[in-house]
């Protein structure tokens, strides 16, 4: 098994889905064959950004041939997960050796490969740049979890010699539960400003902890992603409401209430009726996880 990079382009002719699946031509097909059951970096430009970036990663599943585009293939992924940060590919003097000329300079034969091996010591310092970042608010709860989402491998990112032991530690902690919901509630509190997204609260506690709660729309245990687009910041009560199905979004984030509420919430949500989201769509709630709460859970 091997780690790589997927370069993945916001609006690409390919069929991708950020975090399910990857669909691309035959002549990557044996390198990501290599993937399979590891983990994959995404890289590529971000919209308003002029540079290219880390920005999460996910594991390789499976492999299967495209049914209706000969010569191309998809690779299905699972445990997809954002960064902290955007992680600019060419800082401290860059992540892939390959990737870089003696001079510094790009090499453009590398750049121009939308699928690249990594070594392992590669894939570690990228993944230590992008999910290091402690948790800025402290958790509602007063038990901890997991040190408040900080990854912590020990300080080998530049060793040149790896082992299964180390790898299997490195894949224990990004597959480790608390550490994930920790670091999905960081990234979905960041991103809606510690504001939930249908009242417009923004409480805060004595001890610097914001009421505000990361909700995922489609459960993780009915396989939902940690991605942030599959989130949003919900005050306790209005969350409360959103997993049970009394309340859930339209694509174009206007808020539905369920007839079967039995009593008015009108005037703890915004007037308009609609869900104060990220400007970003890279960060928005993803239109296929709203339309599977409306399906599978609110209560019309």
């Amino acid at each position: 098994m091997v780690q790589a990079i997927f370069h993945h382009k916001t609006e690409s002719v390919y069929n991708d889905v950020i975090g399910q699946q990857y669909h691309f031509p035959k002549r990557y097909l044996s390198r990501i064959e290599k993937t399979i059951d590891d983990w994959i970096i995404y890289y590529g430009a971000i919209p308003g950004k002029k540079s290219r970036y880390y920005s999460g990663i996910a594991r390789v599943r499976s492999v299967r041939p495209d049914p209706a585009k000969p010569g191309h293939h998809y690779a299905y992924l699972s445990d997809y997960l954002d960064f902290d940060r955007l992680v600019e590919y060419a800082e401290n003097g860059g992540y892939e050796r390959k990737l870089f000329q003696a001079d510094g300079t790009i090499n453009g034969g590398t750049a121009q490969n939308a699928v690249r091996l990594l070594e392992l010591s590669e894939f570690y310092a990228i993944v230590m740049a992008g999910l290091s970042a402690p948790e800025e608010w402290p958790a509602r709860e007063d038990a901890s979890e997991y040190d408040e989402a900080r990854l912590e491998l020990d300080d080998t990112a530049q060793e040149p010699f790896w082992g299964q032991e180390e790898e299997r530690r490195i894949v224990s902690q990004l597959l480790n539960r608390p550490f994930r919901k920790a670091k999905f509630r960081q990234n979905i509190r960041t991103i809606y400003d510690r504001t939930c997204a249908f009242t417009g609260l923004r409480l805060i506690n004595g001890r610097g902890r914001p009421e505000v709660e990361a909700a995922h729309i489609i459960p993780v245990e009915k396989d939902g992603s940690d991605s942030v687009r599959n989130g949003i910041a919900l005050s306790g009560t209005v969350h409360w409401m959103f997993d049970r199905g009394l309340l859930s979004l339209t694509d174009d984030f206007s808020i539905l209430a369920s007839r079967h509420l039995n009593y008015d919430v009108s005037h703890l949500l915004h007037k308009d009726m609609k869900a104060r989201v990220p400007s970003a769509e890279r960060l928005r709630p993803h239109p296929h996880c709203l339309a599977w709460h409306r399906e599978n859970v609110f209560k019309q």
